[in-house]
């Protein structure tokens, strides 16, 4: 006697009765249509497959526009779900690999400049200098930890970013959220980049030394070993603390300073509303507010990077001894080239991350706009 089976809801459209069994044949083709359907939302099986998301019941914060958005008809997934957070990670990884790896030959002549400003004069010396004594692949020594040390800290940059705007926004309410909100910005971004960081800060270390330490190492895979047979782990996150002050602050004016620019082109700028723009006028707005977010990024950020680059270089020093040696004006070194980097780099940066959105039909709330109780509080039509 075959006991009979409990009918689940999922199945109720194939059932006949409580009674009734399966057969092999129609078990394997239920199983065949469960692998289809996820195949179909995987979001890397095609350029022009949707990701899908799960909607939210009952929204993510009610009645706070600066933290959710109603889903509009068209986008993916609902602002503020999980699968929107992991699709912003995803957009961070793009965003931050690509654009770092792209820029390596610079990147690789500025921390040259830093470390040894007597043999490397220049931008154009320091490229003529190097392509002279190691040829062009000499230009791209340390693209893979930057690659994929970049990759990992634009997923927790972006991703994060993301988590934290909501929650601390969520916490503070809809009018302080509005009122402070370049407050919220500069919190979340430095709480994101606290995280990143810890993923960022070995394959920095591995960059550094092939870049800057000849016959040192020419890949990730002879630098990573060769540095934990000298210094162990510690070797590894020995600038952890010098990159934190280096990125949180550079991160920190990123967000805060292209949100608030953002903001005020569509303002004062950009003939008319951000909802009459098109997706491609869009983007040029997030380009040109990239960029004058990484110009000061890079102001804000630049003794921290000397120090970082000086650091890793310097088997057994310690901040404090970089500093004593470099001077006030040691720090300053390469900030020439460090401006153009960074701020075509965070322009990039931006532009992508906005670019992924669009192309996964995430939503991309526009600026915010003023609650009506603060309306009503300040007399403001």
């Amino acid at each position: 006697m075959i006991e009979a089976c409990q009918p689940l809801s999922l199945f109720r459209e194939f059932l006949i009765d409580e009674g009734c069994l399966f057969s092999q044949v129609n078990r394997n083709a239920i199983m065949l249509s469960w692998i289809q359907e996820a195949a179909k939302m995987n979001p890397f099986s095609s350029p022009f497959t949707t990701a899908k998301c799960q909607p939210l019941e009952n929204g993510l914060v009610a009645n706070r526009n600066i933290v959710a958005a109603s889903v509009v008809e068209g986008d993916s997934c609902e602002f503020g779900s999980n699968h929107y957070f992991l699709l912003c990670g995803l957009g961070g990884i793009l965003s931050c690999g690509l654009t770092h790896t792209g820029i390596t030959p610079l990147d690789l002549v500025k921390c040259r400049i830093q470390v040894d400003p007597q043999k490397y004069k220049s931008v154009f010396n320091g490229f003529r200098v190097t392509f002279a004594e190691d040829g062009t692949r000499g230009l791209v020594k340390g693209w893979a930890p930057t690659f994929f040390g970049y990759s990992i800290q634009g997923m927790f940059k972006f991703g994060l970013y993301e988590v934290f705007k909501v929650q601390y926004a969520a916490l503070a309410g809809e009018e302080l959220s509005y009122e402070y909100r370049t407050s919220l910005y500069l919190i979340s971004s430095a709480s994101a980049e606290f995280f990143a960081d810890i993923g960022l800060a070995p394959f920095e270390a591995a960059k550094v030394k092939i870049q800057t330490t000849p016959g040192y190492a020419n890949t990730l895979r002879q630098a990573m070993p060769k540095m934990y047979a000298d210094e162990g782990l510690s070797g590894f996150y020995k600038g952890l603390v010098p990159l934190w002050l280096r990125q949180i602050p550079y991160t920190m004016m990123k967000f805060a300073c292209f949100e608030r620019t953002v903001e005020l082109l569509y303002k004062h700028v950009v003939p008319k509303p951000r909802s009459e723009c098109t997706k491609s006028e869009q983007l040029v707005v997030t380009f040109a507010a990239g960029y004058i977010a990484g110009v000061f990024c890079a102001i804000v950020s630049h003794p921290a990077d000397t120090v970082v680059s000086k650091l890793n270089q310097e088997k057994g020093a310690t901040a404090g001894d970089v500093l004593k040696k470099l001077g006030f004006g040691g720090v300053w070194k390469g900030l020439g080239p460090r401006i153009v980097m960074i701020g075509t780099l965070t322009a990039a940066q931006w532009f992508i991350y906005d670019a992924v959105k669009v192309w996964l039909r995430m939503p991309r709330p526009p600026p915010p706009e003023m609650p009506e109780s603060l309306k009503k509080k300040y007399g403001v039509a």
